[in-house]
């Protein structure tokens, strides 16, 4: 029997989503659990699998934003008809709205010395001057008409003709020649004074090199994802009082307790600071807040968002109550929601309910950047490269593994003091990560 394929709610939430991609056309066969078409919510891309099997066979949204639970398509037999559940998606579908008629608006009046107008295709102007200009090889529709309203005189046409005249580029005779076998026109060379060899010589150049390049421009829209990340950044932006600050630290400790986990565990320089994260905001509850309306909520757990970059991109998957797993739990959960947000495998819950923000770029060289702050939270912690960096020990010149840590806090919650007092807190538990165990 035939049905509605509708928009699926995937999320509590969800209120709309948007058809990005039919993998199926009209009159295609479609087998329990095929993938039909891509929907894109404001948080994730998912793929819309069939929940059974016949023929597509009517599209109804060919692509673009519908509210959730409408009905997108029809599926059912080749033969089977349709026209009652055609009917019933055009009843259902928003009547377009009714145009108001306006009454039409009298024609602007022609100001003296202004281009006039044409009405119907004449223009106001007697057939002795429109003769003038046809003779002078002038768009008399072009002249500023100074006549009771706004008429073109015969006097208006030779002055617009002598203005054309001295409009005309002054070109050195020498110039002129050398334009005219190059096929520049004169009147395209931007010069005030007079032009010269040179100046045709130099635009014929620019114009041969510009020809060469083929310079082009290439525009396609942003994807569902790109614009909720436009649209919150910006409310970011808008939104927090941010205040960045900056604190290298000696990763000798951390490097040295990644190398000692190899055989056991592949624990990544992301793992082990989700976990010294998730031991210091604990300590710090106000990094951990957010704000609502005029509240500051503070919080007993601690929610780590790791941002992963997508090549259309980027999502934050959570590691939930990252303060009461080990370092085992939170490697293996990183990896596991790494690669679900790679093959768009991603559920709602997952990118959701963070409390704080961690952002590594370190393995591109980044030495130091300014993160933005993901809202609904009021602080995030950008990661950059390790570099080995001359430092000076008990009066010695060493080589340290050194790396940037760039915080970004809400100023609005996290005063200066309370920021540089926390980020002295992850030195200290980065330098040393033997006090995890106490």
């Amino acid at each position: 029997m035939a049905k509605f394929l509708v928009m699926p709610k995937l999320g509590l939430t969800m209120t709309e989503g948007n058809i990005a991609n039919w993998r199926k056309a009209e009159g295609d066969s479609v087998a329990m659990g095929e993938i039909i078409f891509d929907v894109e919510t404001d948080k994730i891309t998912k793929e819309f699998e069939s929940p059974g099997e016949g023929i597509i066979r009517k599209i109804l949204v060919a692509e673009g934003a519908v509210e959730v639970l409408k009905p997108i398509a029809i599926i059912g037999k080749a033969d089977e008809d349709i026209s009652a559940l055609l009917a019933e998606a055009e009843k259902a579908a928003d009547s377009p709205a009714v145009p108001v008629e306006k009454p039409a608006a009298e024609p602007p009046k022609a100001e003296p010395g202004s281009p006039q107008p044409a009405v119907g295709g004449r223009v106001k102007a007697s057939a002795r001057t429109k003769k003038i200009a046809a003779d002078l090889n002038i768009d008399i529709s072009q002249v500023p008409g100074t006549g009771p309203q706004g008429a073109i005189t015969e006097k208006d046409v030779t002055e617009f003709a002598e203005k054309a005249k001295t409009a005309q580029p002054k070109i050195s005779p020498t110039a002129g020649v050398i334009a005219a076998g190059l096929g520049v026109d004169p009147s395209q060379i931007p010069k005030d004074g007079r032009i010269m060899k040179a100046d045709v010589l130099a635009f014929k150049q620019n114009a041969d090199f510009q020809k060469f390049a083929d310079p082009q421009e290439f525009t396609k829209p942003m994807s569902a994802m790109r614009k909720i990340i436009a649209s919150r950044m910006s409310a970011s932006q808008e939104t927090s009082a941010t205040v960045n600050y900056n604190q290298r630290v000696d990763t000798t400790a951390m490097k040295l307790l990644r190398e000692e986990l190899k055989g056991t565990a592949k624990i990544t320089y992301t793992d082990i600071l989700v976990k010294i994260l998730s031991r210091a905001l604990v300590e710090f509850p106000l990094l951990n807040s957010s704000i609502v309306g005029s509240d500051i909520v503070t919080r007993n757990y601690v929610n780590i968002g790791v941002a992963v970059a997508l090549p259309d991109g980027l999502i934050v998957p959570v590691v939930k109550f990252a303060n009461k797993k080990d370092l085992g739990a939170i490697s293996s959960e990183i990896k596991v929601l790494a690669e679900k947000a790679r093959n768009n495998e991603l559920e709602t819950d997952e990118i959701t309910g963070g409390t704080f923000t961690i952002t590594n770029i370190g393995m591109f060289g980044m030495e130091s950047f300014t993160p933005i702050i993901n809202q609904p939270e009021v602080a995030i912690l950008g990661i950059n490269t390790i570099m080995d960096t001359p430092m000076v020990v008990a009066g010695q010149v060493v080589i340290k593994p050194m790396m940037n840590l760039s915080l970004t806090a809400d100023h609005r919650v996290v005063d200066g003091s309370v920021a540089a007092q926390f980020v002295a807190r992850l030195k200290e538990l980065i330098e040393k990560p033997g006090l995890l165990l106490l």
